[in-house]
């Protein structure tokens, strides 16, 4: 069973699958197994902080209300996000965007969907103190750390911490998200030489992948992403036009990242890339996501509007679609002719990128100790 894999076994799952490839069985290039996830000089892991990492993803401690924990928006049971269009927002509000799977997020070098993030850590402080997301302040979580006798604990121990420090919290989260990956998917099999990995329709599915349907050209490498950023033509979120929380939430969001003012009156969808760059070139463009746990991660692209599998393949298939940033849309974006049986064998060969879903109980949470009682 997939469960959470140790640095170790992934070492030598690296070290093995170079030999494997070198024996007579070619594979499509371009593309490779999953090795060790990259791990920072500046934050090393340890089963202490990573359990430490544990409690406080799953504890809303780290929130604005102490009521909405990373796991809200990265349930195990839906795929390690939400398998809803857009994700929930902080109490009173919607989210904006599709919630991203946590699986494997320790390979991106690029997190969210605009790149906003160049590392976990700093992924888990945006997340905590978003305004439609944790919306907390660092000072006054680090207070209710302070507050939990088995956190100030864990803190000494593994920080050194003489009381919580809210910046160590988010690299305990980190090194936490960097055990969940899956490096034994029937995909990873197959390219470390196993020809049984995968059946006859998955391989059928793979050629199409890396041949007529080119999605290689942008889902490439172990990660199967080159992490740029496309406009392929995603309809805008429907929500936007039916619900008046997500409207305002919309608008919230462009205001906050500083549109300019005929912009913010006149745009009804998700500028994406833009946002970072305040390039016209770059709307609409969001960063090419992995493939891999995506049979437990529906809907899909950026906004949830396509729920299945079998739905992007047909949406590609059909050379994208439109959205009111039509002169951005990728030249790579093109009708493929795959007949509906091709259509089949790829989101087979797609489903080949999952191994068993991962879903470990909850962690026991420690207790806050009561607040002391104010003088008069």
């Amino acid at each position: 069973m997939t469960t959470r894999i140790t640095i170790t076994a992934l070492a030598l799952a690296g070290l093995t699958a170079g030999a494997a490839l070198a024996d007579n069985n070619p594979r499509p290039e371009g593309l490779a197994p999953l090795g060790p996830p990259p791990i920072p000089a500046d934050n090393p892991m340890s089963p202490e902080k990573v359990a430490l990492g544990e409690k406080l993803f799953f504890d809303p401690i780290l929130s604005g209300n102490a009521g909405m924990p990373c796991s809200a928006c990265h349930r195990p049971e839906a795929g390690w996000a939400v398998q809803a269009p857009i994700s929930f927002g902080y109490p009173g509000t919607t989210h904006w965007r599709n919630s991203q799977t946590v699986v494997n997020s320790a390979y991106y070098g690029k997190l969210f969907w605009a790149g906003a993030s160049g590392s976990l850590e700093h992924q888990a402080r945006s997340a905590a103190r978003g305004g439609v997301a944790g919306n907390g302040e660092d000072d006054m979580m680090e207070a209710r750390l302070a507050f939990v006798p088995e956190y100030r604990e864990a803190f000494r121990e593994v920080f050194g911490d003489d009381w919580p420090s809210i910046r160590h919290a988010y690299m305990a989260i980190a090194a936490y998200q960097r055990t969940l990956v899956q490096t034994d998917t029937p995909f990873d099999t197959y390219m470390r030489g196993d020809d049984d990995a995968l059946t006859a329709q998955q391989k059928r599915g793979l050629e199409l992948f890396a041949g007529k349907a080119n999605c290689i050209a942008c889902h490439n490498g172990p990660l199967l992403t080159n992490e740029a950023y496309y406009n392929t033509g995603v309809p805008p979120y429907s929500g936007w036009e039916e619900d008046p929380l997500a409207q305002i939430t919309f608008r919230f969001e462009l205001y906050a990242k500083g549109v300019t003012e005929k912009k913010y009156r006149a745009l009804k969808d998700d500028p994406g890339l833009y946002f970072r760059t305040k390039q016209d070139s770059d709307m609409g463009k969001f960063r090419v996501p992995s493939l891999r746990y995506t049979k437990y991660t529906f809907p899909y692209m950026h906004n949830g509007m396509i729920e299945t599998l079998r739905d992007v393949v047909v949406f590609y298939n059909e050379g994208g679609g439109e959205n009111e940033f039509a002169a951005n849309k990728s030249s790579l974006i093109q009708p493929l002719g795959l007949t509906d049986a091709e259509v089949d064998d790829l989101v087979a060969f797609l489903e080949s990128l999952s191994g068993e879903e991962i879903v470990p109980d909850d962690p026991e949470l420690p207790f806050m100790e009561p607040l002391p009682a104010l003088q008069n």
